[in-house]
């Protein structure tokens, strides 16, 4: 097959890390990929007198990055514009893929030549700070419909009327793995750090206080691709800005839980990562990770926003004993090696076949 994604921008999200590992594992398997993204931002005449003057500290920052897909056996076009693509910019194919609200827009508009359209749903992008029923018209469109977790599959059918294949994320197990681990001799827990507000960190802060009062010599790891700007972060928190891959391994493995307490979560990567690398998790139900632990088993889950529950949770875990933080360990592993990112890239062949043969 020739395929095309279509991405709204090269950037270091989770949603594009998994826009590349289908580009490159669908390469692997012999099928032609290019990859279409509308050109890198740059700052406004505003913009750039707000920076000259360094009001309030602003400092413009595109966060454009093709890291991801380095090394990749797939074309990489980049348009002229900045907020579009155009049918001059993608190839004919047989399937072309959008990957967001914006880009299923673009993808709609497109002749039949570009290939059967398909709409890869990675989240439920219904925020206040979007155009909201831009958005919701973006489900409608007459696309082939993917998703990742089984509550947008809920959403999808229930709310919109329409099909929907579901093609579960995986993690990179031979990068995210541990030996069989033991507890940390001092109690350690890990969280993602960002400042989008529904990633939850000022939740997870409180909860992170909250276990400060009860284990003083709490360690806490954190990572992220963005330093803190707005977010007052804690002396204690050992904050590392845009690690490697390996080095985000090695965190994970430092870790005896690993908090989210996102207010919505596509799929929730963070916590399979973590559960790969034998740390159990503690989250909000928010979503994809509801599909991923096993409540009382390899984690717990929380209502969104009760501080106090996800406290408790979080100090039960770190409160165990070696034989039962183990058990949670071993089930976490065995979660997320229960399902291959090959297996789920045979999964989303099979759907964008179907679409094809439909």
């Amino acid at each position: 097959m020739k395929i095309t994604f279509v991405v709204p921008t090269f950037h270091l999200s989770g949603g594009l890390r998994v826009v590349s590992i289908y580009a490159k594992l669908l390469a692997e398997k012999g099928h032609s990929v290019t990859v279409v993204s509308p050109k890198e931002k740059t700052a406004t005449f505003k913009q750039r007198v707000k920076q000259i003057l360094r009001w309030n500290g602003y400092q413009f920052k595109s966060h454009f990055d093709t890291t991801y897909f380095n090394g990749i056996d797939c074309k990489i076009v980049v348009t002229n514009k900045v907020d579009s693509v155009l049918m001059k910019d993608v190839p004919d194919a047989d399937v072309i893929i959008a990957t967001w609200w914006l880009t299923a827009e673009w993808v709609n508009e497109l002749p039949k030549s570009k290939g059967e359209k398909i709409y890869f749903i990675q989240g439920y992008e219904v925020y206040e700070h979007l155009e909201k029923e831009r958005v919701e018209e973006s489900y409608r469109l007459p696309l082939h419909k993917i998703t990742i977790a089984r509550w947008l599959v809920a959403i999808m059918k229930n709310k919109y009327k329409d099909d929907v294949k579901l093609v579960p994320n995986s993690v990179n197990l031979e990068l995210f793995h541990s030996e069989i681990r033991v507890k940390q001799e001092r109690p350690t827990i890990g969280f993602l750090f960002s400042e989008a507000e529904m990633k939850g960190v000022a939740v997870a802060l409180k909860v992170i206080n909250n276990l400060k009062h009860k284990i003083p010599n709490l360690r806490v790891i954190a990572f992220g691709t963005h330093s803190p700007d707005t977010l007052e972060v804690p002396d204690f928190v050992e904050l590392s800005i845009s690690p490697k891959q390996h080095e985000i391994c090695l965190l994970y493995q430092q870790c005896d839980l690993w908090l989210c307490c996102s207010l919505i979560e596509g799929f929730g990567l963070t916590v399979l990562e973590a559960m790969a690398c034998r740390t159990p998790s503690v989250s909000t139900k928010c979503g994809g990770p509801e599909d991923i632990i096993t409540h009382g088993v390899n984690g717990y889950l929380c209502v969104v926003n009760d501080v106090d529950a996800l406290t408790a949770s979080s100090y039960r875990i770190l409160s165990f004993n070696s034989d039962e933080w183990r058990q949670f360990s071993n089930q976490a592993y065995e979660q997320a090696n229960s399902y291959s990112w090959n297996d789920a890239a045979a999964l989303f062949e099979t759907a964008l076949l179907q679409a094809i043969d439909s």
